[in-house]
């Protein structure tokens, strides 16, 4: 029973890099499809958690909603642009009105831009 539980904790505590080897030396010797493999990651093989935490993100203007003037604004002040370029982007939206920013940055873009009547995504 304790050899059962340490390879237990030996397989939840797999490298990203260790699964997929694992995967290929099942599908290879034994003719076990790595889809099974993937079930280790899933329970919380080691690194795949770790890669998975977002640290940069893109604010994505969707649409400029019903104040489109107010929205024009709120991308002039929020991004530096001067009046024509901030209203060329809010016209190509969907866009992107910032690129690799904080999460902290990110979410106070998008309540900003939200609050001005735009609809805005975090990617």
């Amino acid at each position: 029973m304790a050899d059962l539980k340490q390879f237990a904790e030996q397989l939840v505590n797999l490298t990203v890099k260790e699964v997929n080897e694992l995967a290929t030396i099942l599908k290879d010797e034994y003719g076990i499809e790595p889809a099974a493999a993937a079930v280790v990651v899933a329970a919380g093989g080691g690194d795949a958690g770790a890669a998975a935490e977002q640290t940069e993100f893109t604010v994505v203007l969707k649409e400029a909603g019903a104040s489109k003037l107010g929205v024009v604004k709120a991308v002039k002040e929020l991004t530096g642009l001067g009046l024509k370029e901030a209203k060329d982007l809010v016209d190509a939206a969907p866009t992107n009105v910032k690129e690799g920013v904080s999460k902290d940055e990110a979410e106070g873009l998008k309540k900003a831009l939200e609050e001005a009547g735009a609809v805005v995504e975090l990617k």
